[in-house]
């Protein structure tokens, strides 16, 4: 069972019921959830069934005892079963009920492999490893492609809850490819941290996303991180490849990349600039506008690309000669192939005309496209 999958089918279940307010809906979606979970032989009619048999029993005085028994004689709390890994172990009851298996399907890989590409032509150097070895590629390459589809697939989550009126994506949907490779013996510290970034990332995108549609207030701040938060996944492949292959993380290197890594989210923000209006879509220069106002936002952006390429130019300085070079070279083509007018730090950074009224700007491109006979 496709976990993700279910999870975007759930908030179009509960569009179709009436529900008194967030609480309940929160409630009714976790549920839901809960039930669609693969539990051995049990089908939804045998589940249902055993609820309505024993549901009865779960009284006021059930909810007051419940607590204590979830203590151990220590009074430890028992740890939570949705956080513990799953094993073959069949009497471990409802806990067993709770594991969680991550899974994708063929659209996200589909949609993750020109990020994959781009990750082995672009960071595979910084590990001595030779991207046009087949050997280096499909070496690895499973397991990347795996992380990044799974990725993929909570940011289509998240894209369709930008249009939603429920909150947001729950905690714990990295749990599942945590306990993965976790199991593989590849989950540290940094990565569960760059993970948790994710969860952030998504958050801020709705949060600020949904404050520019209703016209509030947006802090900078909050703007800047975001930006630098969003390629948490690119972080996470390459300190994945220094877990696979057996060797210390090179902090120079990784904040080498963080600089450059902004830059190209900036530069991405600015060709998709017209895009993401009309899809409500986190994009820097968007946020811009609605702080600073159409005139001076894009001198503010400029300045705040040309500290970073300071910054950047510093550190590449600061590599090794060869690295730094063929990186360099790798900028160039990813420009190419973008088919961009702009990108960090070569090339010509171009700010696309101002979109000051987004409203009246996804109305007419809307309209103006002829519907299909």
């Amino acid at each position: 069972m496709e976990e993700l999958k279910q999870l975007e089918q759930v908030q179009n279940i509960i569009h179709s019921i009436s529900i008194p307010n967030d609480s309940s809906n929160l409630f009714i979606a976790n549920f839901i959830r809960f039930m669609m979970q693969p539990c051995d032989e049990l089908d939804i009619k045998q589940k249902c069934k055993l609820i309505s048999e024993h549901f009865p029993k779960i009284s006021a005085a059930f909810h007051e005892e419940a607590p204590n028994q979830l203590h151990d004689k220590d009074n430890v709390a028992i740890e939570d079963p949705l956080s513990s890994h799953c094993d073959d172990d069949k009497s471990a009851g409802l806990v067993q009920t709770d594991c969680e298996v991550a899974m994708v399907t063929l659209d996200s890989m589909q949609r993750a492999n020109s990020t994959i590409e781009d990750f082995c032509r672009s960071y595979f150097m910084f590990h001595e490893m030779d991207v046009n070895s087949t050997e280096s590629i499909f070496k690895y390459l499973p397991l990347l492609c795996f992380v990044e589809s799974y990725i993929y697939q909570l940011d289509t989550i998240n894209e369709n809850l930008l249009r939603s009126p429920l909150g947001g994506i729950p905690d714990f949907t990295f749990r599942p490819l945590a306990l993965l490779l976790e199991r593989h013996g590849l989950y540290t510290d940094r990565i569960r941290d760059e993970l948790k970034c994710g969860v952030d990332y998504w958050a801020l995108e709705r949060k600020l996303c949904r404050a520019l549609t209703n016209k509030q207030e947006i802090e900078v701040e909050e703007v800047m991180k975001a930006i630098h938060l969003k390629s948490f996944d690119y972080r996470v492949l390459n300190l994945l490849l220094y877990q696979l292959n057996g060797k210390e993380i090179n902090e120079t290197h990784m904040e080498f990349l963080s600089v450059s890594e902004f830059l190209v989210e900036v530069s991405d923000d600015l060709f998709d600039y017209e895009d993401d209006v009309l899809e409500n879509s986190f994009n820097i220069l968007r946020m811009f506008v609605r702080i600073y106002g159409v005139s001076a936002a894009p001198s503010l952006l400029a300045k705040s690309i040309t500290e970073a390429e300071e910054k950047y130019n510093c550190l590449l300085r600061g590599l090794d000669h060869k690295l730094s070079v063929k990186y360099q070279k790798r900028c160039e083509e990813a420009t190419i192939q973008g088919g961009k007018v702009s990108g960090p730090p070569l090339g010509t950074w171009s700010i696309p005309p101002i979109i000051e009224d987004e409203d009246l700007y996804r109305y007419e491109i809307l309209n103006s496209r002829t519907p299909y006979n």
